[in-house]
């Protein structure tokens, strides 16, 4: 059994709570009286852990619109066309990757609402654990001022999103009064860019370092991580370049700095061990949300973005989907033949039941008692078309998901092998930041110094990754070089390795690609696309929120 117990004890004091991380018009203690909470440890760290249940909601793919779907569904790797008579969600996928949105999007409002909700989540108990004195509530000062330094931290990184999807974004340190309402004005994006920095950096040396006890949990791991991302991007998001403090950040890591969840922070041996459902274990994982299916009945959320309606049959779990999100038509060849990225994150071809590894699965629309196969385009091959747009997708369109790996729940076969049900089914951790990420970042802070240009530090950085895609069979010729990494390589290669990881819009922004690209059925935009428009509903609810140029 997975050692989860404070996600555990989380996830069971909040739901003793009552409280529900969907209804955002909730506080996060409405059952229970603040006066007569925070009496002792226990409830503490309730409230300390309050807004990772919460984060379930904006951070991966999750059936709610957080910061996910519009980071990767605009961006060049992933869509969500329609297929036959599911999908079309009145044009909201299309327009995510058309750049056709509008101030009006409720998805564009409900990533905000929800990223506030999680500022909110994180404000409340600041307020109250800071005014009370450490005897009533049964804690030491280093355990308050531990407390408070994770939950600024986490509140920082919902700044850090909103700053990425929105620009400039109002700042609110205090909790909501609905009976006196406050109506914040716009800060510029630098104003929350220095903001979040300085959160940043005046709590990361209260909190402890990254172990199995912090697992889930913000960390100095997870904060030099955040350092890490906001230097990255500082050029866009503050108008200046900071590739030194990116490099130094990524140090703290790659150096051990910040801890390991698992003892020393490493690259694990291999690409699986990240997504599996044992990847609490990963030594590479710095910062995650943490499920526990086993004990809590707290499991992942993301299967029904990326899951086919017969998902089930295909892996031997409890789940289907929707069978919404698949790759763009050409990204499946990205990848080389070797390359193990393309035969264990990816999903293509007949589908053949877990149950005996022989059974073709059945399709269940078009393909409705017909063997499912999935293919690398999106058309309407049942009906002969050659025409391929985000309308005229069918059930088996495009190459799917499967990074992520949920385990069993029923006997199967496996190649010619019989498998047991797994005893660690659904408990797969969705990461946030891992160490490859920071391998890579530092890699390309070292390019960008350089003129663009790969040193042999970069290249090594780069290739100590990508080594671990192929066997010592293939991998002979596929190391980068300092001439043959490049920029658009780099780019590339990012979009290889982070599929599906949320980074895919910040780093066509950062690499000047987003507004002038095009792919598939995608033209280029206006440059005003980089940023998302301030939500019109936030704007009639606070009339104090200034409107991003263009909208």
């Amino acid at each position: 059994m997975k050692n989860k117990s404070i996600i555990y004890l989380a996830f069971m004091l909040f739901l003793a709570l009552g409280s529900a991380c969907t209804k955002l018009d909730e506080n996060a203690y409405d059952q229970i009286p603040s006066d007569n909470f925070y009496s002792n440890k226990n409830e503490v760290l309730s409230a300390v852990l309050r807004p990772y249940t919460h984060a379930n909601a904006w951070v991966t793919p999750s059936g709610q619109d957080g910061w996910w779907r519009p980071a990767e569904l605009s961006a060049d790797q992933l869509a969500w066309p329609t297929k036959g008579p599911h999908g079309e969600d009145s044009g909201k996928w299309k327009r995510l990757h058309y750049h056709t949105w509008t101030v009006d999007e409720a998805g564009l409002n409900n990533a905000w609402s929800l990223m506030y909700a999680g500022v909110g989540y994180c404000n409340d108990p600041i307020a109250q654990i800071n005014s009370r004195d450490i005897s009533a509530m049964g804690i030491t000062q280093q355990e308050k001022d531990a407390y408070l330094s994770e939950l600024k931290l986490l509140r920082a990184f919902h700044y850090l999103k909103l700053m990425d999807l929105f620009g400039g974004v109002p700042i609110q340190t205090e909790p909501a009064d609905p009976l006196n309402p406050v109506y914040p004005s716009t800060s510029s994006r630098k104003e929350v860019f220095d903001f979040v920095e300085k959160e940043i950096k005046d709590n990361i040396n209260n909190v402890p370092k990254l172990s199995r006890a912090q697992l889930g949990r913000m960390s100095q791991a997870s904060g030099y991580a955040m350092l890490v991302e906001l230097y990255l991007n500082a050029e866009v998001w503050s108008g200046t370049p900071r590739w030194d403090d990116c490099i130094a950040a990524a140090d703290k890591l790659i150096n051990n700095e910040g801890g390991g969840q698992n003892g020393n922070m490493a690259l694990d041996p291999n690409i699986t061990d990240q997504f599996k459902n044992t990847n609490d274990l990963s030594k590479e994982v710095i910062f995650s949300i943490a499920y526990d299916f086993t004990r809590a009945k707290f499991e992942p959320s993301w299967t029904g973005e990326f899951y086919h309606f017969a998902q089930r049959d295909i892996y031997g779990g409890g789940r289907n989907g929707n069978d919404g999100i698949v790759l763009i038509p050409g990204v499946y060849n990205k990848y080389e033949a070797e390359d193990l990225r393309k035969t264990n994150w990816l999903l293509i071809g007949p589908q053949l039941k877990f149950a005996d590894g022989v059974t073709p699965v059945q399709g269940t629309v078009e393909y409705a008692g017909k063997p499912l196969e999935f293919v690398d385009n999106i058309q309407r091959n049942s009906k002969g078309s050659t025409v391929s747009n985000m309308s005229e997708g069918e059930e088996n369109s495009g190459v799917r998901f499967n990074k992520y790996k949920l385990g069993n729940s029923v006997p199967g076969v496996v190649n010619g092998v019989k498998v047991e049900p797994d005893p660690n089914y659904n408990n797969t951790d969705w990461n946030v930041y891992r160490l490859t990420w920071i391998y890579f970042a530092k890699a390309e802070a070292l390019m960008r110094k350089n003129g663009g240009n790969a040193t042999q530090e970069a290249a090594d950085l780069i290739n100590a990754t990508k080594k671990r895609a192929y066997t010592d069979a293939t991998w002979a010729g596929k190391a980068y070089t300092t001439t043959s990494l490049n920029l658009d390589e780099l780019l590339v290669e990012r979009g290889r390795e982070f599929i599906f990881e949320g980074f895919r819009r910040d780093d066509l922004i950062r690499f000047g690609k987003f507004t002038t690209g095009t792919w598939w059925d995608h033209n280029a935009s206006n440059s005003i696309r980089n940023l998302y428009p301030i939500p019109q509903r936030q704007r009639d609810l606070n009339p104090k929120l200034a409107q991003n140029p263009g909208y």
